[in-house]
């Protein structure tokens, strides 16, 4: 008897693309102000400015610099309109931005001013050549080169020390977190130093020997009293002052008492035993039910003890990822890798220490420097909801080590979602802020019932890195626990619920993916993978991100009939303009199709840029018929508010992602065209830029054209070929 085969992805799409010209730009501007009205406005700030500078004593400004902010008038915020001669003209020196509202008195539009994003800048100077720009100011007229980068200058101030310091409702006092700005070059010890000199006269401890620093921003921790901190705000090199949090409390959210259940696993290999795995988390117990499967188990700390709630947490994470939510009886479920175990908290933290939270980070980053593992999963960090204005120093190192797409991380957005909605304290967790790993939320069922799990943490995330959580997964609820081992006597099952568990269950899914298919699909073609395929329902983006992810791998590999899943990846260069054919057969497409697109960057970041993470955006637009204008596929309201597409800011994302229904007669040699634009420190980077993975997964869904599949994959035999699995699988791959 004949069995009906199998479609699965089309791959090498990506040998289908070529590079085009950019289109031709208008650089004809009228300009938007008289050197008169640019001096009015800018000399009073000048002057203010000059005079309270002039008045802190020299210990708070080291070798005579003083950092001001700049705010760039919303109309000139754009990467190509970066004033680069302004800043020359003075010596400024950028040392980072983050994103704040104007309501400029004109702007470059029809419609008349409204409130809008724009960008403040950092900008370190010597209070003596203050002066002396505001006196060569004086003198300017329309006819000087200058004027065109001054009249994108809305404001030049003082930076108040109050508003650098930042509340923490969960804070233990007396412990705080410095972030200080750094020069982007050339030497910046002498900051450290008259920084550490300062707080010391002032009796604050600076503990230098727990600092990370990530690009031109330090992060050190501080002990002393609440009011000498507010004197350490006066420094001139002080970004920010917080509180430093406590860590995540590895209780979940319901635990209760182990179930008379009794749970029994059939030892046999992982699907591949090649995929490196780690979970970092809170330790294993001595014995477990779980040891087979556990290639490594590693200690970040000999010398200490297990957190009391540590192996629990662990074992839980560490089942979830290997089995998912477990079901009483035996489980036959085969693992899909081994998995490294690396204990990163422990009883040290509990020390009412805060500081160790900067201890946990280091160990986290030797992991990630070692690169020895593809798959990782992080289910802890700072009991801190994200903030828009500042970076935290554990999503920036995250971040900064992702940049290369060759590490797939996810993280718990965690469990805080019925916290205050007003006041921000249901936002996802730091570092589910990340842009480059993956901040996964939970859902209250496997089933299509499913809602987003009240506990669950909610969006939206920063912008750039607006849609989070990025995905959901099952997490457990009072009506469907999600069910693990029990800590004593692991053959037994515990209910409880918590994204720490939905987490690893969907990276068991990435996994999953990769050791069916092997390298023939990147990390960032994984990626796109999960976003494409999630379920949505009728919740908030806020709350769900892009969907629930499905329950079984078939979803994520099969091409149903009248469907077909196109992959194209690779690498795009910076500024250069990539033609991405959608292949379509010869003789066209009977009826109503629905065309559905996912694109996935990794890219590198300016930590001390806020308001510009992201180093690298990608355009994209549609073109169904050649010879017609092209079209927006990706609506930028989905990444941003009105507010904020006037601010550039819908253009920075890592992921977009969007379905249209179209006639399928209407496509005649259909492409997409995909424009990667880099930044840094806020300003064009040109060809200095590093090529940054990609990856594009377009799905057409034809119902009139059952055999779709076939009949593109003969027309392009040539060409395209498809990705199947690697090894002998039955018909259902069971997630």
């Amino acid at each position: 008897m004949s069995t009906k085969k199998i479609n699965y992805l089309i791959g090498n799409a990506e040998l289908l693309t070529k590079q085009v010209p950019g289109p031709k730009r208008k650089m004809d501007k009228v300009p938007l102000y008289s050197a008169t009205e640019i001096k009015t406005r800018l000399i009073p700030q000048l002057n203010k400015l000059i005079e309270t500078s002039n008045n802190l004593n020299n210990e708070l400004c080291p070798k005579d610099l003083t950092v001001s902010a700049v705010t760039l008038h919303p109309s000139f915020i754009a990467k190509t309109a970066f004033p680069t001669k302004f800043l020359r003209s003075f010596g400024g020196v950028n040392l980072g931005s983050k994103s704040t509202k104007v309501l400029p008195d004109k702007w470059n539009k029809v419609a008349p001013p409204e409130e809008t994003p724009t960008t403040k800048l950092f900008i370190a100077v010597k209070r003596s050549q203050l002066s002396e720009f505001k006196n060569s100011l004086e003198k300017l007229t329309d006819e000087d080169d200058l004027i065109t980068d001054l009249e994108k200058i809305w404001d030049i101030e003082f930076i108040q020390p109050d508003s650098k310091i930042k509340n923490n409702p969960e804070q233990v006092q007396g412990y705080f977190e410095i972030g200080l700005h750094l020069l982007p070059s050339g030497d910046t010890e002498f900051i450290k130093r008259e920084f550490i000199k300062f707080a010391q006269k002032l009796g604050l401890e600076i503990r230098a020997d727990l600092s990370i620093e990530i690009s031109n921003l330090w992060f050190t921790p501080c002990v002393g009293n609440e009011n000498l901190v507010h004197e350490l705000a006066k420094f001139s090199f002080v970004r920010v002052i917080r509180p430093i949090p406590t860590l995540r409390s590895f209780t979940p959210i319901f635990k209760a008492l182990p179930i008379s259940a009794n749970i029994s696993i059939t030892k046999q290999k992982p699907l591949d035993s090649s995929i490196k795995v780690a979970i970092l988390d809170g330790g294993l117990p001595e014995t477990h039910i779980l040891e087979p499967w556990i290639k490594n188990y590693k200690l970040a700390d000999n010398t200490a003890s297990d957190h009391p709630d540590g192996p629990s947490h662990g074992l839980g994470v560490t089942s979830a990822f290997l089995f998912g939510p477990l079901k009483p009886g035996l489980i036959n479920t085969k693992p899909y890798s081994y998995v490294d175990h690396h204990r990163v908290v422990d009883s040290k933290i509990i020390n009412e220490n805060p500081l160790e939270l900067y201890r946990t980070l280091n160990h986290i980053e030797d992991i990630l420097l070692s690169r020895q593992y593809e798959f990782l999963n992080l289910s802890l960090g700072p009991n801190l909801p994200i903030d828009d204005d500042e970076i935290h120093p554990w999503t920036s190192l995250i971040d900064n080590y992702l940049a290369d797409g060759e590490t797939f991380v996810t993280i718990a957005a965690g469990n805080n979602g019925e916290s205050d909605l007003e006041a921000g304290l249901c936002r996802i967790q730091v570092p589910s802020d990340c842009i480059n790993a993956l901040s996964v939320g939970a859902s209250t069922h496997v089933d299509s019932q499913w809602r987003k799990a009240s506990y669950s943490a909610i969006g939206p995330g920063r912008s750039p890195g607006r849609i989070k959580p990025d995905l959901l997964a099952f997490g457990g609820s009072p009506d469907q626990y999600f069910h693990i081992p029990d800590e004593l006597n692991s053959s037994q099952i515990v209910p409880t619920c918590g994204t720490s568990f939905s987490a690893p269950y969907l990276l068991r899914s990435a996994v999953g993916i990769r050791a069916v298919l092997g390298d023939q699909v990147s990390l960032m073609a994984i990626k796109a993978l999960l976003v494409h395929n999630s379920i949505k329902n009728d919740e908030s983006k806020n709350h769900i991100g892009w969907g629930k992810i499905p329950e079984s791998l078939n979803d994520f590999i099969i091409s149903p009939d009248g469907v077909v899943k196109i992959l194209y990846q690779g690498e795009l260069n910076p500024g250069k303009y990539l033609n991405v054919p959608l292949p379509v057969p010869s003789d066209g497409i009977d009826g109503m199709i629905s065309i559905k697109a996912t694109c996935c960057i990794a890219c590198d970041i300016d930590p001390q840029d806020s308001a510009m993470y992201t180093k690298a955006g990608i355009t994209i637009k549609w073109n169904p018929k050649k010879g017609k204008p092209s079209q927006s596929f990706f609506k930028q309201t989905t990444f941003a508010t009105e507010a904020e597409l006037r601010s550039d800011a819908g253009k920075w994302e890592t992921v977009l992602h969007n379905q249209l229904n179209k006639r399928g007669s209407s496509m005649e040699e259909p492409a997409f065209e995909l424009h990667y634009s880099a930044r840094e420190n806020g300003a064009d980077a040109g060809s200095r830029a590093r090529p940054i993975k990609y990856a594009f997964l377009v799905t057409i869904e034809a119902p009139k054209n059952q055999n779709i599949f076939t009949d593109i994959l003969n027309e392009y035999s040539h060409i395209l070929s498809e990705i199947e699995p690697q090894i002998d699988l039955p018909i259902q791959i069971q997630s």
